[in-house]
């Protein structure tokens, strides 16, 4: 379906996206130094698993005509960072126990409740969606025919590498968080510090154009 030139190709391309600074790593690094190892964790795998639906809507063609569509592109930026601005408003009311959680949720919030919250985070970003629309076709050879097969092979292979080192920055922040949660008045300031991530990233994308 793609030849091993392509997908090796792909594979280190988008690795280096992933690395690079981001709101996905942003958002998962915050979670885990303000929740712990496991909730960094599972946010991380769920922000990596919704790149599923851009990759979904990339072969499907619906990525196409949201980016020919101002007003709902104009919509899905502004929805988008109204969530980010919820998840930072949510970190800032905490009282250093928790943070990233919309309002009301709970101080145990389960780790499948963060893996989902973490798929919608990434799923409702535009950014994302035009990422898809611009990077996957690049790496498409049409002369092999199937196209729309390998854009989902290759989107499927970004999500598992995302999953990857999102699972370990999760991880990692996660183990630093809880080291510092030790120092009660810190574990406030970590929540303060990722409210202010949040809420950065959601102004950002909804007075981006």
């Amino acid at each position: 379906m793609i030849s091993s030139a392509q997908f090796f190709g792909f594979l280190v391309a988008a690795v280096l996206i992933t690395l690079a600074p981001g709101p996905d790593n942003l958002m998962v690094l915050g979670m885990g130094m303000s929740r712990g190892r496991r909730q960094g964790m599972a946010f991380g795998l769920g922000c990596a698993f919704g790149c599923l639906s851009h990759t979904t809507l990339a072969v499907l063609g619906v990525s196409a005509l949201i980016a020919a569509s101002p007003p709902a592109f104009t919509a899905l930026r502004i929805g988008g960072g109204a969530y980010l601005l919820w998840l930072g408003w949510g970190a800032w009311r905490s009282g250093g126990a928790t943070a990233v959680r919309g309002p009301g949720a709970g101080a145990h919030e389960s780790v499948l409740r963060l893996f989902f919250r973490g798929v919608f985070a990434n799923a409702i970003n535009p950014k994302v969606v035009l990422f898809f629309l611009s990077f996957l076709p690049q790496f498409v050879d049409a002369r092999r025919g199937h196209v729309a097969w390998q854009l989902a092979a290759l989107g499927v292979t970004f999500t598992l590498q995302a999953a990857l080192l999102f699972g370990l920055i999760g991880a990692f922040s996660g183990v630093i968080g809880e080291q510092l949660k030790r120092r009660p008045r810190l574990a406030v300031w970590l929540d303060r510090v990722a409210g202010t991530v949040f809420v950065g990233l959601g102004v950002k994308l909804i007075v981006a154009r």
